[in-house]
C-alpha cells in the first residue's frame, strides 16, 4: 500500500480499510505474481505492510509459509477473512514497520509491494531491516512507483521523496545481488486505489 506520511497512520489506514470492498482488490500484485519461481513450496516468506492481504494470501496459496504484518487492525482483520475464504493459513500481525521484530537471517523471501508510505528516514530503516531478515540466498521482490507517477496520479503518494528510482534502489540494496531491475509503465487494475496508467519499478534481488 502507499500513501503520504500521516500524523496518525494507523487511524488513517483503518479508516481507509473500513469499507467492505478491498480497496486494492483481492488479486495479487502483478509483479509479484510474475516471479513465483523465486520461492519453492515450504519456503518462509514475509509480506511487508500487507494491507488487506491480497499478496500474503496468494503467496500462501503457492504453498509458502507466510508471515505478514500491517499497521491497520482493520486491514489485518480483512486479510484474515480473505485467507479463510481462500482456505490458506497466514501468520498475520498488527504492527508498524519499526515495531515489527524483524528476525535476522530468517526468511527465504521478502515481498515489499508499494510500501511507499515511508519517508526517506523510515525507508532506510525498513530496507535495512528487510535485508537483515533475509537468509543468505533469500530473495527480495519489491515494486513501487517512480517519480513519473506524479504525472499520472493513478495511485501512490504525492511526495517525490517517497518514490523510487533505479539509482535509489541500487544504492539501498548494494549488498544484494540484483537479479532484475526494471522501470516501466503499465495499466494497473488493483482495486480502486491503483488503477490506470502507472509509472512503476520492479526489483528482484538475492542476499549474498
Amino acid at each position: 500500500m502507499s500513501a503520504p506520511t500521516f500524523a496518525d497512520p494507523a487511524g488513517t489506514w483503518n479508516r481507509r480499510f473500513e469499507a467492505d470492498e478491498y480497496i486494492f482488490g483481492t488479486e495479487p500484485n502483478a509483479w509479484l505474481r510474475e516471479h513465483p519461481p523465486a520461492w519453492q513450496p515450504g519456503s518462509r516468506v514475509l509480506s511487508v505492510a500487507d494491507g488487506e492481504g491480497r499478496n500474503s494470501v496468494w503467496l500462501a496459496g503457492q504453498g509458502l509459509i507466510v508471515d505478514a504484518f500491517d499497521i491497520a487492525e482493520v486491514g489485518v482483520r480483512k486479510a484474515r477473512k480473505l485467507a479463510e475464504t481462500a482456505g490458506v493459513a497466514v501468520n498475520f500481525s498488527v504492527s508498524d514497520c519499526d515495531s515489527w521484530p524483524w528476525p535476522v537471517d530468517s526468511y527465504d523471501g521478502v515481498a515489499a509491494i508499494f510500501v511507499q508510505f515511508a519517508d526517506p528516514a523510515m525507508r532506510a530503516r525498513l530496507f535495512a531491516n528487510m535485508i537483515r531478515a533475509l537468509k543468505p540466498g533469500g530473495i527480495l521482490i519489491l515494486q513501487g512507483y517512480t517519480p513519473k507517477q506524479l504525472e499520472y496520479k493513478t495511485g501512490g503518494p504525492p511526495e517525490v521523496s517517497h518514490l523510487y528510482t533505479a539509482d535509489l534502489l541500487r544504492e539501498a540494496f548494494a549488498s544484494l545481488e540484483i537479479l532484475e531491475l526494471r522501470e516501466y509503465e503499465d495499466d494497473l487494475a488493483e482495486g480502486a486505489r491503483h488503477r490506470g496508467r502507472s509509472a512503476v519499478i520492479g526489483m528482484v534481488a538475492r542476499k549474498r
